[in-house]
């Protein structure tokens, strides 16, 4: 989990009840609420759950918006910025998302924890969806997906 200033005591009240969920927690920082730039620390989360350090993060700034941007630059990321849980629950069963993103200053503290425990308890449903995923995959390496999709409209 990592945070900018605006998610920092949101990210505070959240770990916790992770924990308390079973997952281990590793916090990225920021530490405190002095003003920050939420790109360091998307990219802190981005890079531990690209290399396998950990197998899903969680970003939080004030929208989600921002912080979520900045861990999708990292090769590999798929973040998904949700409000609600049915897109946390679908982000994990159709996209695979491996990091979630909140927004503090649009997200009220249970509604939070709802959202993160179901991203965090759903599956990737794999199937159809799978090639979807390597589509995304294969943009992450610079390659055309156009020709590759069965489905591509003109």
């Amino acid at each position: 989990m990592a945070s900018d200033h605006a998610g920092f005591e949101l990210r505070r009240q959240l770990r916790p009840y992770v924990e308390g969920l079973g997952h281990e927690v590793v916090d990225l920082g920021t530490g405190s609420v002095a003003s920050v730039d939420y790109p360091v620390f998307g990219a802190r989360v981005g890079r531990a759950v690209a290399s396998g350090d950990c197998q899903r993060g969680i970003v939080i700034c004030g929208t989600g918006v921002g912080i979520g941007i900045a861990a999708t630059k990292i090769s590999g990321i798929r973040a998904a910025a949700c409000t609600e849980t049915y897109s946390a629950r679908l982000s994990r069963q159709h996209n695979d998302a491996n990091v979630l993103a909140l927004g503090a200053r649009a997200t009220a503290l249970g509604l939070a924890q709802d959202i993160v425990a179901t991203w965090l308890a759903t599956a990737f449903e794999g199937g159809r969806h799978q090639r979807r995923v390597d589509q995304l995959a294969a943009l992450d390496r610079g390659e055309d997906i156009e020709a590759q999709s069965v489905n591509s409209a003109l």
